[in-house]
């Protein structure tokens, strides 16, 4: 691992975040649809170009919905492998700005670029070469935010957006931080919203003016702490390279239609079938289990359970998740689902020893190397469950290496 040192005072850390980056690659490679409303689907919103985003289509909501919205989009079909080798390129552009990178997801990283001043210019204009080499490389448009802090630099590039470029200097972040809606704070989610909207805080500068202990007690203390400290871009976290994941997870994309128990248990068997095998090919092991649920109102769920000891084993997390699923079931049967995922957390490198869980049997990891095996050979979908034959799995995303 890799740190770079953080300096107060100077505006070093670049945000670079692809424009609509799913539906971005679409018009790149279709002429015809440049300059049109595009969908990326099928079933549930993926991707949405800038131009459909314009009539409220937005990522989650379901396609039906968005055609209503905006009846003259083409909806097109995911081309994952398409998006990821899009992703390595960009990478690759940014490998090239700065040896300080720290990929965020398949379409964002964060840059620190605070000692090239001599060899490459002052920030802004390395950002502004990062913004033209990516379009002449891979084709596709980025915003880039420029600011002292990650925190800052995040809202930069979000404020910016489509396709723009904006630097906060250190002698004026507050004065363009504060007048921004509440929403543009790290952590604030519809729910924590509506509590402080309701007490008439609609800024960030109403959020800095209020007292830590205020916050604290309306929102608990890592919600509180965290939002006085955002709220006056405290943000002492460097641009760090080559950390590991402290999780690997996957999800995948419902669209509206009801689901019964029997496929969504074919899906999350999906799921973990993909992150065990991510997690065995990188030579890691988890304890915490995670289920992540979205409803067709937008609002999430999260269900967790940590194990007696770290595993990579199918077996033993695929039963933690069904069991936390089981759990779940009557809230979705209320409330209808639109996206699940799950996720293993407090990683640990293979090589810890592994005692047997009690319900772990002999020939579990047995049958998991021959299917990881048979996979590598022969491609992901070469071999599946019996259970999930003939149903859909949902849509699944790229993710950024483990």
């Amino acid at each position: 691992m890799c740190e770079h040192v953080f300096v107060p005072g100077q505006a070093t850390i670049l945000h670079a975040d692809l424009d609509a980056f799913y539906a971005s690659v679409e018009q790149r490679d279709d002429p015809k649809l440049r300059g049109r409303p595009v969908i990326v689907g099928p079933g549930v919103v993926l991707a949405a170009s800038y131009e459909a985003k314009a009539y409220g289509v937005r990522t989650a909501m379901g396609v039906t919905q968005a055609r209503r919205l905006c009846p003259q989009a083409v909806v097109v079909p995911a081309r994952i492998s398409a998006y990821s080798e899009a992703s390595k390129a960009v990478f690759s552009v940014f490998d090239d700005t700065s040896p300080l990178v720290e990929g965020l997801s398949i379409d964002e990283a964060f840059l620190d670029v605070g000692g090239l001043r001599r060899v490459s210019g002052p920030p802004a204009d390395i950002a502004a070469r990062l913004r033209r080499e990516v379009l002449a490389r891979v084709g596709l448009r980025i915003t880039v935010g420029v600011a002292r802090t990650k925190f800052l630099a995040k809202v930069a590039s979000g404020v910016a957006k489509p396709d723009g470029l904006l630097v906060v200097p250190p002698d004026g972040e507050l004065e363009f931080l504060h007048p921004l809606a509440v929403e543009r704070l790290w952590g604030v989610g519809r729910v924590t919203s509506e509590k402080l909207r309701a007490r008439g805080i609609a800024t960030v500068g109403d959020v800095a003016s209020l007292p830590e202990a205020a916050l604290v007690s309306m929102l608990g203390p890592a919600s509180g702490h965290h939002l006085h400290a955002l709220a006056h871009n405290r943000d002492p976290r460097p641009v760090v390279v080559g950390r590991r994941r402290r999780s690997i997870g996957s999800q995948s994309a419902l669209g509206r239609s009801r689901r019964s128990a029997e496929s969504l248990d074919a899906v999350v068997l999906g799921l973990v079938d993909r992150v065990t095998r991510r997690m065995r090919a990188a030579g890691r092991v988890g304890r915490t289990i995670t289920l992540r649920l979205r409803f067709d109102d937008f609002t999430r769920a999260t269900r967790s359970r940590t194990l007696p000891r770290a595993t990579a084993d199918t077996r033993p997390i695929l039963a933690t998740v069904r069991d936390l699923l089981a759990g779940a079931m009557p809230l979705i049967a209320r409330q209808g689902i639109t996206l699940v995922g799950m996720a293993v957390g407090n990683l640990d490198d293979a090589r810890a020893v592994q005692l047997p869980l009690p319900f772990e049997h002999s020939n579990g990891a047995d049958l998991d190397a021959a299917l990881d095996d048979i996979r590598r050979r022969f491609g992901n979908s070469s071999v599946n469950r019996a259970v999930q034959l003939g149903r859909r799995q949902g849509m699944t995303v790229p993710i950024l290496p483990d």
